[in-house]
């Protein structure tokens, strides 16, 4: 089973124009798939896929007529499939399919809409946890259903809020099922930081989430957990089991080995997951298909070689499907214990697919085995297709297939001591070789030393870490936890040892741009006609791929970058972005990662570019003055700064219309445009907004 790393930090970019958007790029491969003859099975979710990138790709909501008219050709492709003639049948499952995708995420994203908080909002706030995580600042966090809001209708409220709690928040213990009070700053989830960033808005509609926001004041309990809430009962038990895991292995090591057996991983400070990223074991801190796989595998190869172990009884058994029964009841119950999130239901589908396959005198891990997972993924939740974790982890679990059967062929050249170790790097290197390009496209970071660190720390996870966590919670009711959880704590130790001393060699990490939008569903269909296809359509496929890496190659950042709110702007010089001031830290680091630049906020402000006092700050972008004004009376200095075909921006409202010769953008024009990109083209100025390039989605117009 291969692992995913389902990272806390915001994925970047989308998958562009979906690849159904490249429909003629697909026409002669499809050809020669059709005279080559194929699995139809396998292409299903890429068909589904295909259909779903669509969707997300469009810069403006489907209406009714194109519900209607993908409708009709979802009927019209299904009577080609059935009743047609076999040359143009490969082409009416792929429309039928791609159609029923589109259908599907339109669907859900309807099915799923949520009232957005419109405005900022100060005051008392009343709610439910649901959820208890950490936040990037360190922060813990409360996730809020059935809230009340002052002086706010109940058909207005989101379904569910996320407040950090800043201040000493001592008196109280969190825990999901308690009604608490507070007095809360909440807000819109926020929109991308430019043009070309995540739209952390769509993850937050998808997840029903209305708004974020902090709280300073101490939280105040209501009302305790309700005794009947079975919906909470796992989180709850969660909570109590990661404490009760953390208060006998003290430390960032306790958070680690609570974060592995139960997903709660709000112990775990901010130094260590940045160490985990650097490192490239950051997945081992998020429950995913290594965690279920290592677990699963643990169970049924104890049960399997220990019911072997029964002499002639076990001749009189079915011990493979016992054992697979078996596994599939602790998969079931480490699912419901580390919650419904995305990246464990996305391992249990796996796992238990694999499990039934088993039960069902079926090859547990095949393409096909796969296919249905992903398919029944895609089915339960579209959206997942747009997630860095659903591409990375089976990206990483084909490869992992491709590579058994080589591996197969030649493992008896391979001394019997070595063969863990050569399986070990060879899976490692072909699980990264997949999921690298990946995370380098939605996070701009490639961890040069990832394989070190996986060989380092990865055996120990498998071998001690997770086997002592199952046998500690098999002992835990008879008092006789306390061996197995010393293995965990020396395992845990060593992982984060080895993740911090990966981490801090040199150049740990290599910054990348973000990528054309196009380079992902490239990528995509890059690698389904080189797994699937035959011929000429594995040619057609590495065409993509080269395609896809010409144009990340050549990719061109913006030149001047504009936050949402005018708070920072970024000019793009030779030795990297400077940016105009402190302050104003997402939209920094966010630039500063797409652009693939290694440098801090703090040092991309110190950077050659600008000059003037701190609110009002000159640059030159083209020949032409770029002035950013902000701070107490920056709206009267607009008339100074708006001459000469300037470029102004303003961090408050202005009091009149610009002149014709200067560019203006104002804190009232950013809240209905978005962030701003702007780059010289000749003469003029090509200006780029978060609302014109993604239109008036759901998730961009609610709440607006």
């Amino acid at each position: 089973m291969a692992g995913a790393a389902d990272l806390h930090s915001p994925p970047q970019g989308r998958l562009g124009g979906g690849l159904l958007a490249h429909w003629g790029g697909l026409r002669h491969p499809l050809l020669a798939l059709a005279a080559a003859g194929t699995d139809m099975f396998l292409w299903l979710p890429v068909w589904l896929g295909t259909g779903i990138g669509l969707w997300f790709g469009l810069d403006r909501e489907p209406g009714r007529a194109d519900y209607t008219l993908v409708a009709v050709a979802a009927v019209l492709g299904a009577v080609a499939w059935l009743r047609g003639p076999d040359a143009g049948r490969i082409f009416a499952a792929a429309l039928t399919v791609a159609a029923a995708g589109f259908l599907l995420a339109g669907a859900r994203a309807h099915d799923l809409a949520a009232p957005v908080l419109g405005y900022r909002y100060y005051g008392p706030v009343e709610g439910r946890i649901i959820s208890i995580d950490r936040s990037s600042g360190d922060y813990i966090r409360l996730t809020l259903d059935q809230m009340v809001l002052a002086n706010t209708a109940p058909a207005r409220i989101p379904a569910t809020a996320r407040v950090a709690l800043h201040g000493d928040q001592s008196q109280l213990l969190p825990e999901p099922g308690q009604r608490v009070m507070m007095t809360a700053n909440l807000m819109p989830p926020a929109g991308p930081a430019s043009p070309q960033s995540y739209d952390f808005r769509r993850n937050s509609w998808f997840s029903r989430l209305g708004a974020v926001g902090y709280v300073r004041a101490p939280v105040l309990l209501v009302e305790p957990p309700a005794p009947g809430d079975w919906l909470l009962a796992g989180h709850r038990a969660r909570m109590r089991i990661s404490a009760a895991i953390q208060a006998r292995i003290p430390g960032q090591a306790g958070a680690v080995a609570a974060a592995l057996m139960t997903g709660d991983r709000s112990g775990i400070a901010e130094a260590t997951n940045a160490s985990m990223r650097a490192s490239n074991l950051y997945h081992i801190i998020s429950i995913s298909g290594l965690h279920m796989g290592m677990l699963v595998g643990f169970v049924f190869a104890a049960l399997r070689y220990g019911l072997a172990a029964a002499g002639s009884l076990a001749l009189h058994l079915p011990v493979k499907k016992i054992a697979a029964g078996v596994a599939l009841v602790a998969a079931s119950i480490y699912l419901w214990l580390a919650g419904p999130n995305v990246a464990t239901e996305r391992a249990y589908v796996m796992a238990a697919t694999m499990l039934v396959a088993v039960l069902l005198d079926r090859r547990a891990i095949s393409l096909r085995t796969v296919a249905l997972a992903a398919l029944l993924l895609l089915l339960m939740e579209p959206e997942s297709l747009v997630e860095p974790g659903f591409q990375m982890s089976f990206g990483a679990t084909v490869a992992l297939i491709l590579v058994y059967r080589p591996w197969a062929a030649v493992q008896h050249l391979v001394p019997g001591l070595l063969k863990p170790v050569a399986m070990l790097v060879i899976s490692s290197l072909a699980a990264g070789l997949a999921s690298a390009p990946i995370a380098a496209a939605h996070f701009n970071r490639m961890p040069e030393y990832g394989l070190l660190a996986n060989l380092l720390a990865v055996p120990v996870m498998g071998t001690a870490v997770m086997p002592a966590g199952v046998i500690a919670a098999l002992l835990a009711p008879f008092g006789l936890a306390g061996p197995p959880l010393w293995v965990m704590e020396q395992g845990t130790r060593w992982m984060i040892f080895v993740s911090d001393w990966v981490a801090g060699l040199d150049g740990a990490l290599l910054a990348v741009p973000v990528p054309p939008g196009v380079v992902l569903p490239l990528l995509a269909l890059a690698a389904a006609l080189v797994v699937l296809a035959r011929g000429a359509a594995r040619l057609a496929g590495l065409a993509a791929a080269l395609a896809a890496t010409l144009l990340w190659a050549q990719v061109e950042r913006p030149a001047l970058l504009i936050a949402p709110e005018g708070e920072l702007v970024g000019l793009l010089t030779a030795n990297g972005r400077a940016l105009s001031k402190s302050g104003a830290g997402f939209a920094a680091e966010t630039w500063l990662a797409e652009d693939g630049d290694i440098a801090t906020p703090q040092e991309a402000q110190a950077r050659a570019g600008w000059s003037g006092p701190a609110g009002s700050r000159e640059a030159v972008l083209a020949g032409r003055r770029v002035v950013h004004l902000s701070g107490k009376g920056a709206a009267g200095r607009v008339a100074d700064a708006c001459t000469g075909g300037a470029v102004v921006v303003l961090a408050a409202e202005a009091e009149r219309p610009a002149p014709p010769d200067c560019l203006l953008f104002d804190l009232k024009s950013l809240r209905q445009s978005g962030a701003v990109s702007i780059t010289p083209e000749g003469a003029t100025l090509r200006v780029e907004t978060v609302a014109g390039a993604i239109g008036p989605r759901l998730w961009a117009t609610r709440g607006r």
